[in-house]
């Protein structure tokens, strides 16, 4: 089935339910349909993970797994971003592990000479395609090995950009690097004798000290949510004997972008302040700081108080409205047993949160009775060495 007549079907049932189509297979015999469903699967995730390709009618998408492996839009716009700003012109870039092609087409928007490199023949032939469609003539696509081409191309890039595959041979995921697929570890050398700059994508569950230590020459980390979802940790590896800056970013629902910048001797030298009793306002770091690890840092920032050493939450008696987290009013403290909470709330509905305390969320949440829900926000916590409770509405 040709291409044209394939996308033609797909928008004109692009609003029937896919798993309904698949059933009824023998009315189109013309048509593969279950490539068919997985378009018009591809097309509604596309509407709020890659717009820019929700945009073209004439985009294929790959299989679910593929598109699930994806770099979203905005995280891409954000290592488009991470490039841009380099002191080093970008003229060259290889993307060594391209897959569905999402951070390919946002790093070529460099106007750099860009080489796909995809040993996966199908989402090679996916990837140049859709490329043609979107007037990508700086990109190049290859159907191989990544570490033989890279060894054999006899070019020097400006960036090589490579994201291992995170999962093993029974398809478990997996997060370190000698866990994934090329082991960059292995191929550090090879990498480092083509590129000014490599950039390497991480797993939100990597060690990051760690695995600085064992890529050597890292500059920058940049630790990446997504609406307070951590999404990803890239590694910026270059000739510069530093210290790494480690970037912990947020990028909002309105796309906006909050990042706060340290270093681990800054985070070391700082010293918290502790409080004795919590204020009117509690903050809890986003995602990307919790990763990154700015839990000093961010007293010194805002001038606000920390709960106790192990406990990530902070405190003040004036309101910080540009933290970069969540922030609440405090109430007051409450007893954690169902007389008490069913009176302070009576609807028996609240978000129920535990943060250094020795029960989960989920075992408080059935002790208590209390449905998730509501305005109410329950924080069971470690103040000093006193095990709490705060109810907290949103600021």
């Amino acid at each position: 089935m040709d291409i044209d007549r394939l996308l033609e079907f797909v928008q004109k049932h692009r609003d029937e339910d896919p798993t309904k189509l698949l059933l009824q297979k023998d009315r189109y015999p013309d048509v593969d349909i279950a490539m068919a469903a997985q378009q018009i699967e591809g097309k509604r995730q596309a509407s709020t993970k890659w717009p820019t390709l929700a945009a073209c009618n004439q985009i294929i998408y790959p299989p679910k797994l593929n598109r699930e492996q994806s770099s979203s839009e905005a995280t891409a716009k954000h290592k488009l971003s991470i490039v841009t700003s380099m002191t080093h012109p970008i003229v060259t870039i290889a993307d060594l592990t391209g897959g569905m092609g999402i951070d390919t087409l946002f790093l070529a928007q460099t106007e750099a000479t860009t080489d796909y490199v995809e040993q996966d023949p199908a989402l090679c032939n996916i990837m140049e395609h859709n490329r043609q469609m979107l007037g990508k003539k700086n990109i190049t696509c290859h159907c191989c090995d990544s570490m033989e081409w890279l060894r054999n191309c006899g070019k020097y890039f400006s960036l090589i950009f490579i994201d291992p595959a995170r999962r093993d041979r029974n398809g478990r995921k997996v997060a370190a690097f000698e866990e994934c697929s090329p082991d960059i570890l292995t191929f550090r050398e090879l990498l480092a004798k083509h590129c000014d700059t490599l950039m390497v994508k991480a797993s939100p569950m990597i060690d990051i000290d760690l695995a600085a230590s064992q890529l050597g020459n890292v500059c920058d980390i940049h630790v990446i949510a997504v609406r307070n979802e951590c999404k990803e940790v890239l590694f910026i590896c270059d000739d510069r004997d530093k210290m790494p800056t480690i970037h912990c970013t947020d990028i909002r629902h309105d796309g906006s972008v909050n990042t706060l910048k340290f270093t681990r001797k800054e985070e070391y030298l700082t010293q918290a302040t502790y409080c004795d009793t919590v204020g009117k306002y509690l903050y809890e770091p986003n995602a990307a700081i919790m990763k990154g690890g700015a839990f000093k840092s961010i007293c010194l920032k805002w001038g606000l108080a920390k709960l106790s050493r192990n406990t990530h939450l902070y405190t003040s008696s004036e309101l910080h409205k540009d933290f970069p987290g969540r922030i609440f009013v405090v109430e007051g403290t409450i007893a954690l047993n169902k007389k008490s909470l069913y009176a302070a709330i009576p609807e028996k509905r609240a978000h129920v949160t535990v943060r250094n305390y020795p029960v989960d969320a989920a075992t408080l949440q059935k002790q208590t009775g209390l449905v998730e829900g509501g305005d109410k926000h329950v924080i069971a916590c470690t103040v000093g060495t006193k095990k709490t409770a705060l109810l907290c509405s949103p600021a």
